[in-house]
C-alpha cells in the first residue's frame, strides 16, 4: 500500500484465501485491507495517537439513514455525553476530494450534528467546524485534540 500523509503507526497483517487484511482496534477485528481502509486505519491511529481521542468514543462504519436511504459513515467521535463531535468521510487516495465528498459529508451531518467534519483521502486533509445555527461552517488548519 501506498505511503500516506500521516503519521506511520503499528499495523497487523494477515492474509488468508490471498486476500490481506488489517487488525481495527476499534472494530476488534481483521478488515479486507482495500485502499479506502488503509486510509481509515492511518486516520483512527491519528486519532488516537496523535489527537489523543480514547477509543471508546470512537464509532467506525456504522449505518445511519438519511431520508429513508442506508448510508455507512466511515469514523465518527462522540462526545462524553454522546453528541457528534466529527465525523470524518475516508476516500481512497485515488479519489479526489471534491465538491460532491462535501455534499455527501454535509448530508451525513444533517442527521448527526457533528461540530466537526473530516474529508481524507489519505493524502490530502479537509476539516471544517461547523456552526448548526448559522447552518454554515468554516474551514480549519486541523481538528483540536481531544478535551476531557
Amino acid at each position: 500500500m501506498q505511503d500516506l500523509n500521516f503519521p506511520k503507526f503499528e499495523y497487523r497483517l494477515k492474509s488468508k484465501e490471498n486476500k490481506v487484511s488489517i487488525f481495527d482496534v476499534i472494530r476488534k477485528k481483521f478488515i479486507i485491507l482495500q485502499p479506502e481502509e488503509w486510509v481509515r486505519q492511518h486516520c483512527i491511529h491519528y486519532l488516537i495517537n496523535t489527537k489523543k481521542y480514547p477509543k471508546s468514543l470512537i464509532n467506525v462504519e456504522k449505518e445511519l439513514v438519511i431520508n429513508g436511504l442506508k448510508k455507512r459513515y466511515d469514523i465518527v467521535i462522540f462526545n462524553s455525553d454522546g453528541s457528534i463531535h466529527l465525523i470524518v468521510e475516508c476516500k481512497s487516495p485515488s479519489i479526489d476530494i471534491s465538491q460532491s465528498t462535501f455534499d455527501q459529508i454535509a448530508r451525513y451531518n444533517l442527521a448527526l450534528n457533528a461540530s466537526y467534519l473530516m474529508v481524507t483521502n489519505g493524502l490530502n486533509h479537509y476539516y471544517c467546524q461547523m456552526d448548526l445555527v448559522g447552518e454554515r461552517y468554516t474551514f480549519l488548519k486541523d481538528i483540536p485534540s481531544y478535551k476531557e
